[in-house]
């Protein structure tokens, strides 16, 4: 076992953690047979895990019973629980423990928590919600989406969740790269992932020892070399390939992330396919944005 690995098995949410997309047939249903593949395929292509039911994962759409399945599913496909980290938000904090019970169960190595999102709590309110779902034992990973959730964790909310005992790594995804240098200076030993595509490099480079990743969905090769350049400060390898990938990675940023990202997927050959309402397929122009971006990629090299 590389030291690498080692690693990755004592802080699993580090490296390149996938939040997969999830495959849906034509009538909607989830095809579980495909995603158990596609975890796999993620996997086997030098990514170092999976997130399911996230955002990007639908996970808002779907039943119960899908949601369970599907983390039972990323674990048994990723041969290694610690490689699966589940989203367990939810709008009650006595739900998100029970879905933090369930990753555990079926065998997950950490979990994704987003603060509470039925109201713009304040902080007594986050700290208690995350307190709850700590208390299953699984390693917490903190997410920070303040356009999304209303819920801001700033620096000093984080470093007090980390010392509570709370958290043990941030998803950042305010797009504030700054934030990376006072999160450090604050919570030196909280660990700090990249939660936006298009901010990658810029966090990398600001100590992030992880990224909770879109794109590789389609394009996993190239996102793999970009993350490891990145990380290692080979701005001669990162640069021009984050430059060519930017056109794609911002649209991990936009409203209809889950729509461009399976369409690139489509067009690399991998197992995109439809979206569940609210959600509209892309409307022509955009779809047509999204296609050249990916295709240019793809021409270029980039898989």
């Amino acid at each position: 076992m590389t030291a690498e690995s080692a690693d990755h098995r004592a802080r699993p949410w580090h490296g390149i953690m996938v939040a997969t997309t999830l495959p849906l047939r034509d009538d909607h249903s989830v095809d579980y047979d495909a995603y158990a593949e596609h975890v796999a395929w993620l996997i086997a292509n030098g990514c170092d895990g999976v997130v399911p039911n996230g955002s990007l994962g639908e996970y808002q759409t779907l039943t119960d019973e899908e949601r369970a399945r599907v983390v039972r599913t990323a674990v048994e496909a990723a041969g290694d629980g610690a490689r699966v980290m589940p989203g367990v938000s939810a709008y009650g904090s006595a739900e998100a423990r029970r879905w933090s019970e369930q990753a555990a169960d079926a065998g997950a190595g950490s979990v994704l928590l987003l603060p509470p999102n039925a109201y713009r709590a304040d902080e007594p309110a986050v700290r208690a919600h995350y307190a709850e779902v700590a208390r299953t034992g699984l390693p917490v990973v903190a997410y920070n989406n303040p356009h999304d959730t209303k819920v801001d964790l700033s620096p000093a909310a984080l470093m007090r969740l980390h010392q509570e005992g709370s958290i043990v790594a941030v998803k950042e995804f305010s797009g504030d790269v700054r934030r990376a240098y006072e999160i450090a200076e604050l919570a030196p030993d909280l660990d700090l992932l990249i939660g936006a595509d298009d901010v990658l490099l810029e966090l990398a480079l600001a100590g992030a020892v992880g990224w909770i990743a879109g794109y590789p969905n389609a394009l996993p090769s190239a996102c793999v070399t970009l993350y490891r350049a990145a990380a290692a400060g080979d701005l001669a390898t990162a640069l021009p390939l984050y430059t060519s990938l930017h056109p794609l990675l911002r649209w991990d940023s936009k409203t209809e992330f889950v729509q461009a990202i399976k369409l690139s997927m489509d067009l690399a050959g991998r197992p995109g396919g439809p979206v569940r309402p609210p959600r509209f397929p892309l409307p022509a122009d955009t779809a047509a944005a999204v296609r050249a971006a990916t295709e240019k990629a793809l021409a270029e090299g980039h898989n």
